[in-house]
């Protein structure tokens, strides 16, 4: 009995001796941990008062940026080009209206020819002799009218004195009138001849130059049978096909280019009908000054035309794409503050573009260097050169 309160007497000094050295080390790292923030605070405060000491530096200065002022348009210019063709004004393939053996053609590929001059012709030889037959039926017929006209005049001397009839009479007067009338069908006939043998020659109906010819002379040739084609070498035309939103009067200042030289033009015709194929309306041009220019080159048209449209021109480098697939520009604000503006751009020229957008008043384009600042950024705007 004894031994059991000695045992539980020394556990409860040894829990107290240990329960003693737990608070001496407790406090010996408190006093530690003490010291340690009270020297740091005298460290800090010797800091701050040696920092205090020294003279704060110069605040550095903002980065100087390129400005200039917006400058709204209320449109931009625009140029349209359109291809054409140079042709002659006029064209003409001759050929006959009456069918034969082609006797001669007069002129060969590459001449030039004046109007009324004869290319071609048909051999004549059967017309003629009808000509010779008819003239002689003529002759015959007048020779029987003169006698039938004196066989009246004796008739009707004898029918007032009752040595003729009245019958006999008329018989004769029939007779004459029916010679006039075969007279004036030889005639006509005659006529009729007159204008085969004339429409037996061809003639040039302007000047111009040969540029094809189809036969070689001798063949039989059928009526309206292509023979010769003849362009006309005055001055040539440009042939146009244009959009239906142009309108003659947008037609006046036209530059016309052709092999890369420019030439002066005059509209002669706006078409108002549209080609059913291209659903473009055809315009005419006088080629002024044509020397050197060749039929069927081919010739370029410029239009300029304006678009009414409010916006300003920036430079292309100017522009950032943004996200969503919109563009920006930077510009500097009333602060001098870095900051975006969204633009649509219209038309680009060169090296410039029209935007259009909402542009505060105050603010400024940052003309070059935009990678050099970040929006919020305060700068120093100075004017661009």
């Amino acid at each position: 009995m004894a031994t059991d309160e000695t045992k539980i007497n020394s556990n409860e000094a040894g829990i107290l001796r240990r329960t003693g050295r737990t608070l001496l080390r407790i406090t010996g790292t408190l006093m530690i941990v003490a010291l340690a923030v009270v020297a740091v605070g005298l460290g800090s405060q010797e800091l701050t008062q040696r920092a205090d000491a020294v003279p704060a530096p110069d605040a550095a200065p903002f980065m100087p940026v390129a400005t200039r002022k917006l400058e709204l348009a209320s449109g931009y210019a625009i140029t349209r080009s359109f291809v054409g063709q140079i042709e002659a004004q006029r064209t003409a393939v001759a050929s006959f209206e009456l069918s034969g053996q082609l006797d001669e053609i007069l002129v060969d590929e590459g001449d030039v020819v004046k109007a009324g001059e004869r290319l071609a012709r048909l051999d004549t030889r059967l017309l003629e002799a009808e000509q010779k037959r008819l003239k002689a039926g003529q002759s015959a017929l007048e020779a029987q009218l003169r006698f039938a006209r004196q066989t009246v005049e004796r008739l009707s001397k004898l029918n007032n004195q009752g040595f003729a009839s009245q019958a006999g009479l008329d018989e004769a007067l029939a007779r004459s009138d029916e010679l006039v009338s075969r007279i004036a069908e030889v005639d006509a006939a005659l006529t009729s001849n007159a204008i085969q043998i004339e429409k037996s020659e061809i003639y040039a109906s302007f000047d111009g130059r040969v540029t094809q010819r189809m036969v070689d002379g001798g063949e039989s040739i059928s009526p309206g049978q292509p023979l010769i084609e003849i362009l006309e070498n005055s001055a040539p035309q440009l042939r146009v096909g244009l959009p239906l939103d142009i309108a003659a009067e947008d037609l006046e200042q036209s530059n016309v280019t052709i092999a890369g030289e420019p030439y002066e033009v005059a509209l002669i015709t706006l078409l108002p009908d549209v080609d059913p194929v291209t659903r473009t309306r055809t315009a005419l041009f006088e080629v002024k000054a044509a020397d050197g220019v060749t039929f069927g080159q081919t010739a370029r048209l410029s239009l300029q035309a304006r678009v009414e449209s409010d916006g300003l021109w920036v430079p292309v480098t100017t522009l950032k794409e943004g996200v969503r697939a919109q563009w920006t520009l930077l510009v500097v604000d009333a602060d001098n503050v870095v900051r975006t503006v969204t633009v649509h751009p219209l038309h680009t020229e060169g090296e410039k573009v029209f935007v259009q957008g909402a542009f505060p008043d105050g603010i400024s384009l940052i003309a070059s260097g935009p990678q050099r600042v970040s929006v919020g950024q305060k700068v120093n705007p100075q004017p661009a050169s």
